[in-house]
């Protein structure tokens, strides 16, 4: 079994102590992923820019990993306001559209006021 992690070199995963990805095997982990643009740790004040950025930073986490966004089975939304919601579905209806992965989204706070959604997505890389 072999396991590597992955990390986008954010203070905060440092501090905090996590890694943006885990694989174990044929199985990426993503951590929860919000909507800075981790190069110049802007966060727009928009949820459909946030959705975006979320959805870019995971998908290059999972290329760096070997993997793409077709291997993701399983998305966890969490927004900090329930009509937030509405904003963020197309956002994630065009990045997720062909991929169809589980899904639940929750309304909860986060750790920072200016998050707004937070995306965390498990990928599993096929056997063939």
């Amino acid at each position: 079994m072999t396991r590597k992690t992955f990390s986008t070199d954010s203070d905060f995963e440092k501090k905090a102590g996590y890694s943006r990805a885990v694989v174990q095997d044929n199985w990426c982990f993503v951590s929860g992923t919000t909507g800075y643009d981790y190069t110049t740790m802007f966060m727009p004040p928009d949820i459909q820019t946030q959705t975006q950025n979320c959805i870019e930073t995971i998908r290059q986490t999972l290329e760096n990993a070997g993997f793409s966004l077709s291997d993701i089975v399983r998305a966890n939304y969490y927004v900090t306001n329930q009509s937030d919601a509405e904003l963020a579905f197309p956002v994630l209806g065009k990045a997720f559209a062909s991929i169809r992965p589980a899904a639940t989204m929750i309304v909860c706070g986060l750790i920072r006021p200016e998050m707004l959604i937070e995306v965390e997505v498990t990928a599993l890389k096929s056997k063939t």
